[in-house]
C-alpha cells in the first residue's frame, strides 16, 4: 500500500509553552490534552481543519538550544513544513495574522500553488499553501509553475474567488 499523505511533524523546540501559544494563537491548533499528568516540555497540537490524531509534536530542549543549522555551511536537514489550507481567504486571514506576530518572511505565486512562507518563534520555517483546483488549473498556471512569482493575493481573490476550495481533485 502507498504512502498517501504527511500525518504528523515534531519539532524540538527551545521553549513547548512560547512555540504552543504560537501555533494555537497565529495558526489556529488545538491542544491535545494527551500527556500523562505531571508531563512537562512536550505538547502535541492538532491543526483546525485536520482529521489526524496530532498533526504536529513539539518537545522541549531548553532555552541555551543553538538554531537549526540546516541549509546553512552546507548542512543537511529539514527546510520546511506545508500546511494545505482549503480558501484563499483562510490564506489571506492567516497572512494578517503572521503579519501581525511578525513571522511572515515571504509570500510567493508557484502557478497551481500560492504560498505563505512564515518562522515560528524557534526560527523553524513553514509554509501555508492554497492549492488551485483540478478544474481550474490552466495554461499559464502550468506554465507559471516553471518560476517562483511574487504573491498578490487581491489579484488570485479576484481570480479565482475568496471561497473557492482549493486543492479539489489533487489533495482532497
Amino acid at each position: 500500500m502507498p504512502i498517501t499523505r504527511l500525518n504528523h511533524a515534531v519539532l524540538y523546540v527551545r521553549d513547548v509553552e512560547r512555540s504552543v501559544a504560537f501555533y494555537r494563537d497565529v495558526l489556529g491548533f488545538r491542544v491535545l490534552n494527551v500527556l500523562p499528568d505531571g508531563s512537562r516540555g512536550a505538547a502535541f497540537l492538532q491543526a483546525p481543519g485536520s482529521t489526524n490524531d496530532h498533526d504536529l509534536g513539539l518537545f522541549e530542549i531548553g532555552s541555551t538550544a543553538d538554531a537549526s543549522p540546516a541549509g546553512r555551511g552546507g548542512a543537511v536537514g529539514l527546510y520546511h513544513l506545508a500546511w494545505e489550507v482549503d480558501t484563499l481567504a483562510e490564506l489571506e486571514r492567516l497572512a494578517d495574522k503572521l503579519s501581525a506576530a511578525g513571522a511572515l518572511v515571504g509570500a510567493s505565486d508557484h502557478g497551481t500553488t500560492k504560498s505563505l512562507y512564515a518562522k515560528d518563534p524557534d526560527g523553524l520555517e513553514f509554509e501555508v499553501a492554497w492549492i488551485v483546483p483540478a478544474d481550474r488549473i490552466d495554461e499559464g498556471a502550468v506554465e507559471d509553475r516553471q518560476r517562483i512569482g511574487r504573491l498578490d493575493l487581491p489579484r488570485e481573490l479576484a481570480r479565482y474567488g475568496a471561497e473557492t476550495r482549493g486543492g479539489v481533485g489533487i489533495s482532497h
